[in-house]
């Protein structure tokens, strides 16, 4: 067969692994977690038998990444159960460079928290492999049963095909919804730290995969992330498979009044809190599809109702004529850099309409990338407020000379506290990335392959510009519904089935569609229970916001 590794070809025997096929190469697999054959990612353990393009992946991939936190999941599972044999384990939220995870119905203490991180280090140390299997379905849902892992029998009887591939490690067996590391010593480099009654597990920074990131306490953060959970205690559901089971009850209904009705009352709250502050200027931010545009419109609605008249301006109007901005070294342009924003001219304008004052407010047209020759005159009456929404509103140069006791900050997101089982968490960045792809196709003409394409620098304009400056927010409220997965399912899921296969976002795609295969169908007339108040009707369509 004929192996092709970046520009160079060779031919090797039918059977070889993928890792003895890089190795053909001169690569240095010390480092490597999986690789890529064409579309597919695979172990390096794989043998291949046809002609193929073959490519490394690491921890600087995104894609290796989560390979690397699976396989150190796995490895904590095993640590528990040889500590606790029985013992429950829940995998919840992203804490920093790291997870939450807690031990229901065990007070995790310091003490046990270095035991356990004892326990990983040692199975790390005997380097022992993880083993694929193919089982069939009926094997696997009999194991988890009298395993007592009711949460992924459940999951599972969802399941489509009637087989899957079983890793094996310690004589622990699991299913993880991806590719495994070839061996525990791969994932050597991790950290414990005790958070509440459970422990963070952290593991290395993206750009230097031989540092472990440190702890980094987010309290405000973890305070949204601890109610989302109480609404999900509220509304019984906590996996893919309590959805399911309420669709298939007839109970969504109820489950998206409720869900909505908590939303209704988080928002109110950040509105009173505002009005009993005496602020008039609220910054809303938050990374891309997280929907700041639909919360800053509801909180003026709230506001209003307590006698506070709020009129919202849009960051995306100050942004500088496109051809005047710096270009990167490829020639591109970094549209989510804090200096695309003309900062002098917001401070300039807020500070003008604090003072009773009238401007002219921009207009930034993303059709042709310039500032349109018309604006938008505009005064705030005595006791009106401003809401200011965009993804930079957090950060502390933008509005230089205002003064800080009449500021108040919210910072919104998306934190999706649903998991697929107890130890397989649906990340918040898929559950944007899923909204992201369903509003560009619906309201800008954008495919989701251009959509999985911009979202590597999107993402990386988060980690610079939103996400540190997220505890500065003096309120946080989370945007996502428990029941927005099957909704945005019913709009993705096609669009990803569409995507070309020679995509440089294919492989993301391919990871989304394995996620939304395990999420129950939601039929039109349930579609139509969603209010058009909701913060999911701005990627989905039928928003009214901006009628009241």
């Amino acid at each position: 067969m004929r192996i092709t590794y970046q520009d160079r070809e060779t031919e090797a025997p039918e059977g070889l692994s993928a890792e003895a096929c890089l190795r053909l190469f001169g690569v240095d697999t010390a480092e490597v977690l999986a690789a890529r054959s064409g579309t597919e990612t695979i172990s390096l353990t794989q043998p291949l038998f046809q002609d193929t393009v073959i490519e490394p992946l690491t921890y600087q991939d995104e894609e290796g990444r989560r390979i690397y936190e699976r396989s150190l999941r796995f490895v904590m599972l095993m640590a528990v159960r040889r500590r606790w044999p029985g013992q429950r384990v829940r995998v919840e939220y992203s804490v920093g460079r790291g997870v939450l995870v807690r031990l229901p119905g065990r007070q995790m203490d310091e003490a046990e928290v270095r035991a356990l991180e004892d326990t990983m280090r040692d199975y790390c140390a005997q380097n022992l492999p993880f083993v694929k299997k193919r089982w069939k379905l009926s094997d696997a849902l009999r194991y988890f049963a009298e395993d007592g892992q009711a949460d992924k029998v459940a999951l599972l009887r969802l399941r489509k095909k009637d087989y899957f591939d079983m890793y094996t490690c310690a004589g622990m067996w699991e299913y993880f919804y991806g590719v495994m590391a070839p061996t525990t010593g791969c994932v050597s480099r991790f950290g414990l730290s005790l958070l509440d009654d459970g422990f963070v597990m952290r593991w290395p920074e993206p750009d230097r995969p031989d540092t472990v990131s440190s702890f980094r306490d987010s309290p405000k953060l973890l305070k949204v992330f601890r109610q989302s959970a109480d609404w999900s205690a509220i509304l019984g559901i906590n996996n893919v498979a309590d959805l399911e089971a309420m669709i298939r009850q007839k109970e969504l209904r109820g489950i998206i009044r409720v869900n909505e009705a908590l939303h209704e009352q988080a928002i109110s709250d950040v509105a009173r809190e505002i009005v009993a502050a005496g602020k008039q200027v609220i910054l809303v931010a938050g990374p891309s599809s997280s929907g700041k545009t639909t919360f800053a419109g509801r909180l003026a609605v709230h506001l209003r109702v307590l006698g506070c008249r709020a009129r919202r301006i849009s960051l995306d109007d100050y942004y500088l004529d496109r051809d005047t901005l710096p270009r990167e070294p490829d020639g591109s342009i970094d549209l989510e850099h804090l200096r695309t924003l003309d900062l002098q001219l917001i401070s300039e304008q807020i500070g003008a309409l604090l003072e009773g004052r009238e401007v002219l407010l921009p207009k930034y047209s993303f059709l042709t990338g310039r500032r349109e020759p018309q604006g938008e005159l505009f005064r705030l009456a005595p006791g009106e407020a401003v809401i200011l929404e965009g993804i930079h509103a957090l950060n502390p140069e933008l509005l230089r000379g205002v003064n800080a006791a009449l500021v108040h900050r919210v910072f919104v997101s998306a934190l999706t506290c649903l998991n697929l089982d107890d130890h397989n968490r649906i990340r918040t960045t898929d559950a944007r990335l899923l909204r992201r792809i369903v509003r560009d196709h619906q309201f800008r003409g954008t495919t989701p392959a251009k959509t999985l394409a911009m979202w590597p620098s999107v993402r990386r304009g988060e980690e610079r510009w939103i996400f540190p400056f997220q505890e500065q927010a003096d309120s946080m409220f989370n945007t996502a519904l428990v029941y927005e997965l099957p909704v945005l399912a019913h709009f993705a899921y096609p669009l990803l089935m569409s995507l070309p296969k020679d995509s440089s976002g294919y492989h993301q795609g391919a990871m989304l569609r394995k996620i939304l295969n395990y999420v129950p169908d939601i039929t039109p007339e349930l579609l139509g229970e969603i209010p058009p108040l909701s913060l999911l009707r701005e990627f989905i369509g039928g928003c009214t916001i901006d009628e009241v």
